[in-house]
């Protein structure tokens, strides 16, 4: 078979780092409505004290979601702070459907995106 004109053969491979595919998985969670905030007890914690000294953005990008990544296949975690009457079962899903087209969209195939409901954010 001969290549279109003014085309090149390309030869190699890419890769997504796992670090790469937290950082869009998590903005992907964090769009869907419903989403108060990621990461566990310990994460958010941790954070606070990291924005009272100035360096609040620090850790945020991939807060609350972690990846497996392997041989174009994607495993991901998310943990979520859910919005106060917010159904949970609605909002899971979201977040499961958004992370994967967020991802699938870099060319990963993902193969399960497991939500771990943290807390609820009660607005006063």
């Amino acid at each position: 078979m001969t290549e279109p004109t003014g085309t090149t053969p390309v030869n190699g491979n890419t890769t997504v780092s796992g670090e790469v595919v937290e950082k869009i998985a998590a903005a992907a969670a964090r769009a869907v409505p419903g989403v108060a905030d990621l990461g566990g007890d310990v994460a958010r914690f941790f954070n606070s004290v990291l924005d009272k000294v100035g360096l609040n953005t620090v850790g945020d990008a991939a807060r609350g979601v972690s990846a497996d990544v392997k041989e174009g296949t994607a495993t991901i975690n998310v943990v979520v702070v859910l919005a106060a009457g917010t159904v949970v079962a609605e909002v899971t899903s979201a977040v499961q459907r958004k992370v994967t087209e967020a991802v699938e969209s870099y060319g990963l195939r993902v193969l399960a995106v497991h939500v771990n409901v943290d807390d609820i954010a009660i607005q006063g």
